[in-house]
């Protein structure tokens, strides 16, 4: 089933026709609104990468943009207004609202008032809903029902790691609020799409090189919704001890749930924890990894903690995304607009002023004192039917004029299934030094 199917299949369950619908990523609402427009009463869009102007336009006057005023995400987003007059927006001031930014957390006074002020404004309010509060499971796609009045389904905030939950009081009191979630829904689509890309092969590389033997502990940081922890696993077949740790709470229940569909659940345990501050003593674990992660905090402290827990003589391996170069875009196109597009930072995920997306990891991991240091980059190819490549595009585009635009669109159209966006990543695997006899 289509995400768009599965929503569908949701609101039919629980006898909504029409519905408020508040989201950030437009893979989770882009394929419905294009199918069932009229279901949508409104649509609030908080802090999105980028936009789709299409899936936008046909929503009209019933949408609300809310971002912020720094950073990449920001900058496409508000290049975009300007083509959606009819679209409402809103600016959160010295904000940047990265991926992972805990936004109902940290601008939920100002979000809730945005919002609020918006949703009241619609001229054809969605039914009022008298249906008790529960929870359940339609088309794989889970919800919580909370509160009283108009539906609102509130999609996930991609990596956010408070969710909704900070506002939900304050929602419920006006709207009956539907929390979704699911593997099929937010960052945990995307991650788990990414579990079955070429990107497990860097990963399975690193897992090579840490070397893990029957009976040694690994502890994985930033978890997330447990792809890899999966994957070791599998590997591992019961011979060690796993721990996942992660300060994202929304990202762990779905952990859980996912490891125990496949029957992994015994096999793994989840700490929630942050990685700036690990709560494990030190030198507790023979193999410590980190992926991707580094980028979204103080990385100074992030990797000085893996090193910590890790023991004399154990293994520490990291992977972040490679921000100091440019992805390899696989178009026929002219060579400024090719420039262009492959500029580092031009598609992917940002970094926190303090995280580290660049090649600084390696002479960092030498710096805390890492042996046998092994440094190899690499490149993930993201095809055609990733969400990722969607995200991708949506962000280069929103970057282009309308003739660069209609150029890249007949380049696409003419690489067909050789169109892909190689993604680069540094990678790196160093151990620890032994106690000295």
């Amino acid at each position: 089933m289509t995400v768009a199917a599965r929503i569908e299949a949701l609101l039919d369950h629980l006898g909504i026709g029409r519905a408020h619908f508040a989201a950030r990523a437009g893979a989770d609402w882009q394929g419905f609104a294009a199918l069932f427009p009229g279901r949508i009463a409104s649509l609030t869009v908080l802090c999105p990468s980028a936009i789709d102007r299409e899936a936008l336009r046909a929503l009209a006057g019933r949408v609300l943009i809310v971002t912020g005023d720094q950073g990449s995400g920001a900058r496409r987003v508000r290049a975009v207004l300007p083509d959606l007059p009819q679209a409402r927006s809103a600016v959160l001031p010295n904000y940047a609202g990265l991926t992972w930014a805990d936004l109902a957390a940290e601008r939920g006074e100002a979000i809730l008032a945005t919002m609020t002020e918006f949703l009241a404004s619609r001229d054809t309010p969605a039914q009022a809903m008298q249906r008790a509060e529960g929870e359940g499971e339609i088309a794989e796609i889970s919800y919580r029902i909370a509160g009283t009045g108009p539906p609102l389904v509130l999609l996930p905030l991609e990596l956010s790691p408070g969710q909704w939950e900070p506002l939900l009081p304050a929602l419920a009191t006006r709207w009956t609020t539907i929390t979704l979630g699911g593997a099929h829904l937010g960052s945990v689509v995307s991650l788990e799409e990414r579990g079955r890309s070429g990107y497990m092969a860097v990963v399975r590389g690193l897992l090579d090189r840490l070397a893990i033997a029957p009976g040694h502990t690994v502890v994985e940081i930033g978890c997330g919704c447990g792809v890899i922890l999966r994957e070791l696993a599998r590997r591992t077949d019961g011979a060690n001890k796993l721990i996942g740790i992660d300060r994202n709470p929304y990202l762990m229940r779905e952990a859980r749930a996912l490891a125990a569909r496949e029957g992994l659940g015994e096999r793994i345990e989840l700490r929630p924890g942050s990685a700036e501050a690990l709560p494990l003593p030190d030198g507790f674990a023979d193999a410590v990894l980190s992926c991707t992660v580094a980028e979204e905090g103080d990385a100074t402290r992030m990797l000085a903690e893996l090193v910590r827990v890790a023991r004399p003589g154990g293994r520490v391996g990291v992977i972040v995304r490679a921000v100091d170069r440019g992805a390899w875009v696989n178009l026929s196109l002219d060579p400024a607009l090719k420039t262009k597009v492959e500029l580092p930072g031009a598609i992917g995920g940002g970094a926190s002023p303090v995280g580290c997306a660049d090649a600084s990891l390696y002479p960092r991991l030498r710096g805390l004192g890492l042996e046998q240091l092994d440094c190899f980059p690499q490149l993930v190819a993201v095809r055609a039917g990733s969400p990722r490549l969607d995200r991708y595009q949506q962000q280069i585009l929103a970057a282009l004029d309308s003739g660069e635009t209609e150029a890249w669109r007949r380049a696409v159209a003419a690489a067909d299934d050789t169109f892909f966006v190689a993604q680069p990543y540094h990678c790196a695997v160093g151990q620890k030094p032994a106690l000295k006899v």
